[in-house]
């Protein structure tokens, strides 16, 4: 289409020549250009942040749910089966689970030990309720709590919960913080400003054919690719810790069935409790006499007999097992959708010149090349910030990486590493940093290539109380304030700034 206001004006993006531009236009122009492209990103961003917010959404609903399921159970029916067991230490149950949903949503609890420090309570309560005739001091109560252990006093049932809970809890857990991290990266990284070469180059792309009189030709697909490859570098060097994230995040999916489902696990503690309380019930006589053997007689008290423990013997707590169906679909539609972002970074620019910039196939003959309408010829750029310096359409200083992007990238790399170590059945809150990052574990762990070999051995393990699960109790993952982090983690945090800077150099 011919500029019929043609004339010469001194254009400073836009290429030389008759224009139907001033150079105010152009101004306009390039803010114009600016403003759409990051429009275009947060958009671009916002059906990834949907997709995963709306799966932390529906495990976080899922997992609280199994767990206030178990507990109402328990509140049902133990008061009929155990009465005054449970009516006099109703606390010692609700605390149970109430550190067990603190644990979920993030505080620095040692798993392991709230469950032995259950166990050890429960034992001296009912030790003491099935030996109302005798006089039990704490004294007495610590010898047999130390001979516990060759007693089993509650069978295997305390031992099996804790392997299996530990594993199920650090499982769901590590899940549900890796969706919220993942989101919070997308949230961060698409609020990076444009910089001022970006601007220029996406000006020239969009609107000098106007000024050039062609408005209706599209920019070349190489071109915008070219342009875009230039504009989202730093983003695109997301892509390798983006991967590792949703691997591990598929795998430690695959570890919620198997010997450590969640839906049996979290949601039939009551029955375990249960089954432990019967198993003790059943074998009082043999039991006390083992503690008599080992910690001595105790004196006989003066106080009567209540005769509640033969009222309240036996039957164990009906085991609602969930089906696992909810979760298998769960699990199902999480991989799908979960695999569908996976290559979210590396594909953007290609998406944003087909869907918004391009619309799609353009003739590649007759487009907008930059200068005129014409084949655009020089090769397309490679991903990444290393990959620009020779990008004909932006000028990119491969030196200066973009810190803020950096830094979600090592957030990405402590999600993983969490994640891995999840899907071990380790907890890195209660491990040696220098082993967590070293990707020490069990000969059958999650695969070094999937996982991220590449994590650095120097790497702190602690997740920033920024990543715990939000919209809780405000704790961050290490049971933390955001705004008092660990000094370690800062001291960290500076010297990776300092060393980035120094190899960007």
């Amino acid at each position: 289409m011919p500029c019929f206001c043609a004339r010469w004006e001194h254009l400073r993006i836009c290429p030389q020549g008759y224009t139907c531009c001033t150079s105010e236009m152009e101004e306009n122009f390039a803010n114009k250009s600016r403003s759409e492209f990051e429009g275009m990103m947060k958009e671009a961003s916002r059906s990834v942040q949907v997709t995963l917010t709306s799966q932390y959404k529906n495990f976080d609903g899922y997992f609280q749910d199994l767990l206030n399921k178990s507990e109402k159970a328990l509140y049902d029916t133990f008061p009929s089966m155990y009465g005054e067991l449970y009516t006099q230490n109703i606390k010692l149950f609700k605390d149970l689970f109430s550190e067990l949903r603190r644990y979920y949503r993030g505080s620095n609890i040692n798993l392991e030990e709230a469950l032995n420090e259950f166990w050890t309570r429960l034992l001296e309560r009912l030790f003491k309720q099935l030996n109302p005739q005798y006089h039990i001091t704490d004294e007495y109560l610590d010898c047999m709590v130390k001979h516990s252990e060759q007693h089993k006093p509650f069978g295997e049932v305390p031992r099996d919960l804790k392997l299996k809970a530990t594993k199920a809890f650090i499982a769901v857990r590590s899940y549900v913080q890796g969706l919220s991290v993942g989101s919070d990266v997308i949230k961060k990284v698409s609020q990076v400003s444009l910089g001022h070469e970006c601007t220029r180059a996406i000006m020239k792309l969009v609107y000098c054919p106007h000024c050039r009189g062609m408005s209706s030709v599209k920019p070349c697909n190489n071109y915008c690719r070219n342009v875009m490859k230039g504009c989202l570098a730093n983003q695109a060097d997301l892509d390798t810790e983006w991967r590792n994230l949703i691997d591990s995040m598929l795998l430690v999916a695959d570890r919620f069935d198997g010997p450590s489902n969640v839906d049996t696990v979290i949601g039939t503690i009551h029955t375990r409790i249960s089954e432990a309380i019967s198993n003790m019930q059943e074998n009082k006589d043999s039991i006390t006499a083992k503690v008599f053997q080992g910690c001595g007689n105790p004196k006989i008290s003066t106080k009567a007999s209540s005769g509640e423990d033969k009222k309240r013997r036996g039957k164990t707590a009906p085991d609602d097992k969930p089906s696992g169906l909810g979760l298998e679909k769960l699990v199902s539609d999480a991989k799908g959708k979960l695999r569908d972002i996976k290559d979210y970074w590396v594909t953007l620019p290609s998406v944003l010149c087909n869907e918004r910039i391009t619309a799609g196939s353009v003739n590649e003959d007759r487009c907008w090349n930059g200068m005129t309408k014409g084949r655009y010829l020089p090769e397309v750029m490679g991903d990444g910030l290393a990959n620009q310096i020779n990008n004909p359409e932006v000028e990119v200083d491969i030196t200066k990486p973009d810190m803020t992007i950096r830094q979600q990238i090592m957030q990405l790399k402590i999600m993983t590493n969490r994640l891995r170590n999840a899907y071990n059945g380790n907890d890195v809150d209660f491990q040696d940093a220098s082993d967590d990052m070293s990707g020490s574990g069990s000969g059958d762990g999650c695969p070094d290539e999937v996982c991220g070999k590449r994590l650095s051995k120097s790497s702190s393990t602690r997740q920033p109380g920024t990543h715990a699960i939000p919209n809780q109790s405000g704790r961050g993952v290490n049971g933390a304030s955001s705004k008092s982090l660990p000094s370690s983690f800062l001291i960290f945090l500076s010297m990776a700034v300092m060393a980035m800077q120094y190899l960007w150099r």
